[in-house]
């Protein structure tokens, strides 16, 4: 293919090489079509104070963009708020469904099936308990029963060992959704409402 019948390129108007005008440090004089000064002439007050406005302080701040405006504010307080409520509950053991019986945490719960309730009571020795009771524990199981009200109570009694945990299982004669439960030691004494699934 000869010179003649290449196709010409579609930029081969342009200049694409340096050209042979540079400054004196070597560089070539570049053209600037934009200027700021010209362009905020023109616009408004705010427009003007805005770019003129100068930030103060450039240190990282971690608190200040989340209490910025009112409602930043107030979802971040709402939220250390609700944290602060959950931490506080759940020390006082008020989510965890489980009571405290001298040194012995105590998880109940229950299961109905065919009229009947089967009670299942876990025993853990806490861990800060200085000397956790082992021996017999009398318990009582009966409807939650409002006052002047008879109701059949179901008695037994398990023994609570040194081991760091353990789990009784026993059957009520009676089908509750809800049964009141006390367990009584010969020093202490516990009563706990729970549901039965």
């Amino acid at each position: 293919m000869t010179d003649e019948e290449k196709k010409p390129r579609p930029n081969a108007n342009y200049n694409l090489s340096r050209p042979d005008g540079t400054n004196s440090d070597g560089e070539e004089k570049l053209t600037f079509y934009y200027n700021r000064e010209r362009r905020l002439e023109k616009s408004s007050q705010i427009v003007k104070d805005l770019y003129a406005e100068k930030k103060t302080g450039s240190r990282f701040n971690f608190l200040r963009p989340l209490v910025a405006d009112k409602p930043r504010a107030t979802v971040f307080f709402t939220i250390v708020l609700m944290s602060a409520a959950i931490i506080l509950l759940s020390i006082v053991n008020k989510f965890g469904g489980s009571e405290v019986l001298e040194g012995n945490r105590i998880d109940i719960a229950g299961t109905r099936f065919e009229g009947t309730t089967i009670v299942v009571l876990t025993k853990t020795i806490r861990k800060n308990a200085k000397q956790a009771y082992s021996g017999a524990v009398d318990i009582a199981v009966s409807y939650p029963a409002a006052e002047n009200e008879d109701y059949p109570v179901f008695y037994h009694r398990i023994f609570f060992s040194t081991d760091p945990i353990e789990e009784y299982r026993w059957a009520v004669p009676f089908d509750t959704p809800e049964q009141l439960i006390v367990l009584q030691t010969e020093k202490g004494k516990l009563q706990v409402k729970y549901k039965s699934e």
